[in-house]
């Protein structure tokens, strides 16, 4: 088989990428090791910055967004038996986010793909990486038992952080990784939400966060240590602990419903740098992860995808490769500043049982952000995504 750019996973980097490369003209073929219904049934991230929404739009893959996404203007932080709201788009020039689940925006792009006539394989699984350094690199996967090789002039390992992409190259790169001293116990929920916008909470028995992710369906988190076994935790116990994190002084009541799903999501800080080596580029998780405190992790993926995207249609364009050379650098001014923002807003939630310095911190931090319309405005252009870094 022969592409012009070979894209290495299905999830939003690698959709986005393949969706930006064919509005110029460049082929791509879409290899994705799982099937087409694991990919959008795969439940992750939810909120999407402004910059996200606006992209989604122009690539005019937003229409449903638009129907069904929940447009936010702020967000409540909680603590102290207090709820503060931060006035978003007040704030932050306008601008907001969007809640709209990664599975949904998958389901977007890969009927939007197959609509163009687009190349996906999935239980496409890549195995091998060749020639990464020559004009002629190659993939090997194992397709319907067959093994079979893929060419192309580039590569986009958009793969997460668990697929081959990385490995290919690892040795190659610098890594920065930071792991935090506690998980999230999740939940999917049957109940329309409790509050119009996302709650966070620091409390005394630890963090927690009140999400949704339609008018019906909530999501919600607890913090728990990393080897937590979820098997302890009955339904009637979650919501009891829920309840107890989120109530206020004046009386907060959170609507239960019927647990959908449940899981323990552990927590780092992770990038390699350079995020390329010859013509093998990582999109996304495959180079980088942030806690998912500060929502950042689909938005970087679809930004690095936009990044990369411009490189390489404007090498097919005139040949240059000024701004593939410049991907790796363009792409970690935004990491490095979303993971600074994540392992802020994540330290400051948290409980710090170990760390009592660490737990005064975090009550001081939130108490200027409160009485601060410089601080508040700092979080609120972070969250929602800064226009330009």
């Amino acid at each position: 088989m022969r592409t012009q750019v070979a894209v290495v996973g299905a999830g939003p980097a690698g959709l986005v990428l393949s969706q930006l490369l064919a509005a110029h003209g460049i082929e791509s073929v879409v290899l994705e090791h799982r099937s087409r219904a694991y990919v959008e049934a795969r439940v992750r991230a939810g909120v999407l910055e402004q910059a996200s929404v606006d992209l989604l739009r122009e690539m005019r893959v937003g229409q449903r967004m638009d129907r069904e996404g929940l447009v936010h203007h702020g967000i409540e932080l909680r603590f102290e038996g207090q709820a503060h709201r931060v006035p978003l788009t007040d704030l932050a020039g306008g601008r907001s986010i969007m809640v709209y689940g990664q599975q949904e925006v998958v389901k977007d792009l890969i009927a939007a793909r197959l609509a163009a006539g687009g190349t996906l394989l999935f239980e496409a699984q890549a195995t091998t990486f060749l020639k990464t350094n020559s004009e002629h690199p190659a993939v090997r996967f194992v397709h319907n038992g067959t093994e079979e090789e893929l060419e192309a002039d580039f590569i986009a390992g958009c793969d997460g952080f668990h697929g081959v992409s990385r490995g290919a190259i690892e040795r190659t790169l610098t890594v920065y990784d930071k792991q935090y001293p506690y998980a999230w116990l999740g939940i999917l929920a049957a109940v329309a939400p409790s509050n119009e916008e996302l709650i966070y909470v620091r409390h005394e028995r630890g963090f927690a966060l009140h999400s949704m992710r339609s008018p019906s369906v909530t999501r919600l988190y607890l913090q728990v240590a990393p080897d937590e076994n979820v098997a302890e935790w009955s339904d009637d116990r979650i919501w009891s602990e829920l309840q107890a994190r989120l109530q206020t002084n004046a009386g907060f009541v959170l609507d239960s419903g019927p647990v959908l799903e449940k899981g323990i999501t552990t927590m780092r800080s992770y990038v390699v740098e350079p995020m390329h080596r010859g013509r093998l580029f990582l999109v996304g998780d495959a180079a980088h992860i942030v806690p998912p405190t500060g929502a950042k992790g689909m938005n970087l993926a679809i930004a690095d995808a936009r990044v990369l995207a411009d490189g390489l249609t404007a090498f097919y364009a005139s040949g240059s490769s000024d701004k593939l050379d410049a991907y790796s650098a363009t792409c970690l001014r935004r990491v490095w500043r979303a993971e600074h923002f994540s392992w802020w807003m994540t330290t400051m939630l948290h409980r710090h049982p170990d760390d009592p310095f660490m737990d005064r911190l975090g009550i001081s931090n939130l108490r200027y952000i409160v009485s601060s319309e410089a601080a508040a405005r700092s979080l609120a252009e972070n969250y929602v995504g800064l226009a330009s870094i």
